[in-house]
């Protein structure tokens, strides 16, 4: 015994000496839920969890519980079994059914494996009998937040990888020296600390994701989690679960209780992007849940608490779709509270040579090939392009100039003859999509990528020119 309480005060100490809490990075930021009939061990939990939590609150019977649930969010609920009225299992069976989505721990004196069961199926995560240690009851919170925590992480990364592909090169800073780009970052810089929503607007692919991250990375919010949401992305029937979540059977497939993004992006920073493309039907729930930092999941008999900090971006004119009856006027005012417009590529001068040599060397490392050199007649034809694609077009561009070993000959062009002044913008834009569309062997999905624009543009555009 003595060798084992050597061993643990090695390890606690090597914990220290590393910086790392005893029981986890998690328990100092959780909010913990106490449900006891017994004064003596509510006090005696609270006197234990105060110095290792942010906030602990208890509740004398169930419908003080329930009435906290439904004004806070909890990342633990520690539930004593046996209480008048009704069990804790029977409450937390209750409570699963309509809406509850933290974890619970289950304080028990009686270890029969009936009530294991049972405290299982009714959603516990953690199993506890009396008497216990306080090494015990932290050790299993630790346990619970590590298990929601990776989940949570889980579930943003696999977003994350679906929605920034095109941005992983530039998911943190904005790059270039130009006045326009200057702006941007100052204005961030100011609205960052904030808990101002902020609407970023600008062409496709200019940028709007990585201004939305600079911003998380400059609040007080930094270290929560950044969820980005591709509204356009996610199928209409399925977006209300996705953003607000479900239980188990509010619909067809939904075969389990689920968080969903906002819960993810609890604490932190909520991107939706494509917000014009948000289906009439949600803008009204969504509207609400920006005023009340509320929200209802799928198949929920209650509204679940939510602290987030909204940043909204469009590459469409929302006044023309307030007009039109696509978008909601009271959403549109209530999420233009701040905008930041970004500036397209052609607006920042030399910023195109600087974003083409970071690409060139970041991509280079990535494919394992050697940089291409970008002579003054690239720069310059790099300079004078009109770039309808923005950034993720010239990071296309780059990519497959590593690939071919030298950048296109219509890059190189303008050098030897200027730039072409007979043209029109229009005409430019046809010449580089055709050109696209000639070397991607006509598929349209295809020339789509290597331009960094959507297949809609191209079939709209070859439309216009009777194609």
């Amino acid at each position: 015994m003595g060798g084992r309480s050597a061993k643990r005060s090695a390890e606690i100490a090597v914990g220290a000496r590393a910086g790392e809490p005893e029981f986890g990075p998690w328990l100092q930021q959780a909010a913990i839920l106490i449900v006891d009939d017994e004064p003596g061990m509510r006090n005696f939990l609270v006197r234990t969890l105060k110095p290792h939590c942010r906030k602990v609150e208890e509740a004398s019977e169930t419908a003080e519980a329930s009435a906290k649930l439904d004004s806070q969010h909890f990342d633990v609920v520690i539930l004593d079994n046996i209480m008048p009225g009704k069990t804790g299992v029977e409450w937390l069976s209750e409570q699963r059914r309509i809406g509850f989505f933290a974890n619970a721990i289950l304080m028990t004196a009686y270890a029969d494996l009936e009530t294991a069961i049972e405290a299982l199926r009714a959603g516990a995560v953690d199993f506890i009998l009396k008497p216990f240690r306080t090494n015990q009851l932290l050790n299993s919170i630790a346990r619970c937040l590590d298990r929601s925590t990776l989940f949570r992480e889980n579930q943003v990364l696999r977003h994350q990888l679906l929605a920034t592909s095109d941005h992983l090169l530039l998911r943190d800073k904005l790059i270039g020296h130009s006045r326009q780009i200057s702006d941007v970052r100052e204005t961030i810089a100011r609205v960052a600390p904030l808990p101002t929503s902020i609407l970023i607007t600008g062409e496709s692919g200019t940028g709007k994701e990585v201004a939305a991250r600079s911003i998380h990375e400059l609040s007080d919010r930094c270290n929560e989690p950044f969820v980005p949401v591709n509204c356009a992305a996610i199928p209409s029937d399925m977006i209300e679960a996705e953003l607000f979540g479900h239980l188990k059977g509010a619909f067809t497939g939904a075969a389990s209780d689920r968080d969903g993004l906002f819960m993810h992006a609890h604490g932190g920073t909520l991107f939706l992007d494509e917000i014009a493309e948000l289906p009439l039907a949600l803008q009204s729930k969504l509207l609400r849940a920006i005023e009340d930092r509320r929200i209802r999941p799928v198949g929920s008999a209650r509204e679940v608490p939510v602290d987030l900090r909204f940043v909204f971006a469009t590459n469409a004119d929302l006044e023309t779709a307030v007009e039109e009856g696509r978008f909601r006027a009271d959403l549109f005012y209530r999420i233009n509270v701040m905008q930041i417009e970004m500036p397209p590529l052609r607006d920042r001068g030399t910023d195109v040579e600087e974003l083409a040599a970071l690409f060139m060397q970041k991509l280079a490392r990535q494919l394992g090939m050697p940089p291409v050199p970008m002579g003054d007649d690239v720069i310059s034809g790099l300079q004078a392009y009109h770039w309808p694609g923005n950034v993720r077009e010239l990071r296309n561009l780059v990519e497959r100039s590593l690939i071919l070993g030298r950048f296109p000959d219509e890059v190189r062009q303008v050098e030897a003859t200027g730039p072409v002044t007979s043209e029109t913008l229009e005409d430019v834009v046809k010449r580089h999509i055709l050109t696209a569309l000639d070397r991607s062997g006509g598929n349209r999905a295809e020339a789509a990528r290597r331009l960094g624009i959507s297949r809609k543009t191209i079939d709209r555009k070859l439309v216009d020119w009777n194609v």
